[in-house]
């Protein structure tokens, strides 16, 4: 765990209990809501949950929703947290082969468009389900993002799905194969959203950014 204090922690907390709405989905880059205040963005794995970790990152039920059927999800999804202090955004899942290969790629390219062209993204938080660690799917998404230089990080979701023991080494893992990816911030963070684990962390790392 890095070294957040405990005001820290709490000042985050409060921050991702206030308002957070959904602004809009978009499509295409010319739909993008004006680049106006920071933003982060969470990429990863169709079905990697995604959704559900945004939503106990901002302690709701309902504000990211999952597609009943994996990689169907098109849009870039904006949701304003804190009255106009962040756009936390929720990218399209990638590597999901049931669907059009056409749509598939659009998809992709639409990522990577916005990733390299958004000035005021601070860091992409890249979701790597634990019970699966890093994918060739996963590495080719980073070397896209190493040739953009966009910062990325890396959170291990459902980290509570494996045991307790496995998660140090998994950690280790991580951050071994990072160190081969130049634009990877070399901290992993290791999150359940069932749990709660790993969530007063990542609130802290997003508000340290802003």
């Amino acid at each position: 765990m890095t070294d957040f204090t405990p005001e820290q922690i709490e000042a985050a907390r409060k921050v991702f209990a206030g308002d957070i709405t959904f602004t809009k989905g978009v499509v295409s880059l010319d739909t993008l809501p004006p680049g106006d205040r920071p933003e982060i963005a969470f990429a990863g794995r169709s079905n990697v949950g995604k959704s559900s970790l945004i939503n106990a990152l901002c302690n709701r039920k309902n504000l990211a929703r999952a597609s009943n059927t994996p990689g169907r999800t098109q849009e870039i999804n904006f949701f304003n947290l804190g009255q106009d202090k962040l756009y936390i955004v929720d990218l399209p899942g990638y590597g999901f082969a049931d669907a059009p290969k056409k749509n598939v790629d659009g998809w992709s390219r639409l990522n990577l468009d916005y990733l390299r062209t958004r000035s005021k993204l601070k860091r992409i938080f890249v979701l790597i389900d634990a019970r699966r660690g890093i994918g060739d799917v996963d590495l080719n998404i980073m070397k896209q993002l190493d040739s953009s230089a966009a910062q990325y990080q890396v959170v291990l979701t459902k980290a509570d799905k494996i045991k307790k023991s496995e998660l140090a080494p998994l950690i280790e893992a991580t951050k071994a194969a990072l160190m081969k990816q130049p634009a990877a911030h070399p901290h992993v963070i290791a999150t359940s959203s069932e749990k709660g684990e790993g969530l007063p962390e990542l609130r802290a790392t997003i508000l340290s950014l802003i």
